[in-house]
């Protein structure tokens, strides 16, 4: 399997979500990620997730979902002998990912500036809610925060119940794929001498994603608003009602409009002054939604699926998140990696890869999310310390 980040190795400071995602993709391409954890707890992922069983065995839903494939190195960065550890993993590697707030690795005497005397060639990605400066810096964020504060959930819903959180952590997920695009951009400079320091704002992350939205209001002046399951450029496009369900049909040029009229047994509606052209169907969508609804409920959306899919119209059901796992797109395409032993759950674990294949094959890792601190001894092993120094700073609680 082609592995392009295979000698690379990565240092994961990161907790919950956003860091961790993005090293799971870099991990994912090869990558050696080391997470440093805080001894005796780790990442607070390791408590959450739907099994209170696994969050007290500290190996969490939410942990597991982020951590395949990395080695856990439990370290005190409080202490000078953890410190001192954190140095000479960073003279071997390449990156180093942390998501604290602005100001607390430097307060710890690790931050940026200390660590590039260290290794000058160090890519180092600092990810926060709202960046390394500016009037918030210094604020905690979470993806909720996130969420309402870039605009998000004032166009997410129906006009009577926006604003609506988007229904999984969107803004850290945006965060950590942004930040591993960097770093990989970084990597890629085959000229580059010395090292960078990344800065990403969850905050403007997200807001880059909203490119199309914003850009209508800083371009045309109108501002984005909450539109439920319809699109803001074209109608037939939303979510429509079927005999037994719900179904996406997203008619968004002309030629699809007048074959979904034509398949529904409607073909009055092309020539219907409403409806014939792009911007009337705009301002008659309420109308029109309800006359192919009623055209809709004569079969169901498998069927609807079938032949508005035959008459080049795309289309398509609304699942439910184990409908989408269970289908042979996923199914076969690797999407999927099961791994028959993971430390301290006691049962084989399913977990989702990344969204991309190389050369017709899923990156896949092959170590399972490790158990806290697993790999304590082996790494510092590797990095050159004795089985008695090692002993030591077990002793002292530096590790």
């Amino acid at each position: 399997m082609f592995k392009p980040l295979r000698e690379i190795r990565v240092l994961d400071l990161t907790n919950v979500l956003a860091g961790p995602f993005c090293c799971h993709q870099l991990a994912h391409m090869g990558a050696d990620v080391i997470k440093v954890e805080v001894p005796g707890s780790g990442d607070l992922a390791r408590q959450l997730g739907a099994d209170p069983e696994l969050n007290e065995k500290l190996m969490g839903v939410s942990f597991l979902a982020q951590n395949p494939g990395k080695r856990s190195l439990t370290l005190n960065l409080k202490s000078a002998a953890g410190r001192a550890v954190l140095h000479r993993l960073v003279q071997s590697a390449d990156v180093l990912v942390e998501n604290f707030r602005p100001g607390v690795m430097d307060r710890l005497g690790v931050g940026y500036e200390a660590l590039r005397k260290i290794n000058p060639r160090l890519v180092y990605c600092a990810i926060s809610g709202f960046g390394q400066d500016g009037p918030l810096h210094d604020l905690p964020a979470y993806d909720q925060i996130i969420q309402g504060m870039s605009g998000v959930m004032s166009v997410t819903g129906a006009p009577e119940n926006a604003p609506y959180r988007v229904g999984y952590p969107i803004s850290d997920t945006v965060g950590g794929i942004t930040a591993a695009f960097a770093i990989a951009s970084a990597l890629a400079d085959a000229s580059r001498e010395e090292g960078c320091f990344i800065d990403v704002s969850m905050l403007e992350a997200t807001l880059a994603t909203m490119g199309w939205a914003v850009s209508n209001y800083l371009v045309a002046g109108r501002e984005p608003q909450p539109m439920g399951n319809d699109n803001v450029t074209a109608s037939p496009s939303g979510t429509f009602r079927t005999a037994d369900g719900l179904i996406n049909i997203a008619a968004n040029k002309q030629e699809q409009f007048e074959a979904v009229c034509r398949v529904l047994g409607v073909p009055a509606l092309i020539d219907d002054p409403r409806f014939a052209k792009r911007q009337a169907r705009l301002q008659h969508r309420a109308a029109l939604t309800a006359l192919l609804e009623e055209a809709l409920a004569h079969r169901t959306t498998e069927q609807w699926w079938t032949l508005l899919n035959e008459a080049g119209v795309p289309c398509g059901p609304v699942y439910r998140v184990p409908e989408v796992l269970a289908h042979p797109q996923i199914r076969e395409r690797g999407m999927i990696g099961t791994f028959d032993r993971v430390p301290g759950v006691g049962k084989a674990v399913s977990l989702l890869r990344t969204g991309v294949k190389i050369n017709r094959q899923a990156p896949a890792v092959e170590m399972p999310p490790p158990a806290l601190g697993e790999h304590t001894d082996e790494i510092l092993a590797e990095l050159g310390y004795s089985a008695g120094e090692i002993e030591r700073m077990h002793e002292e609680r530096a590790v």
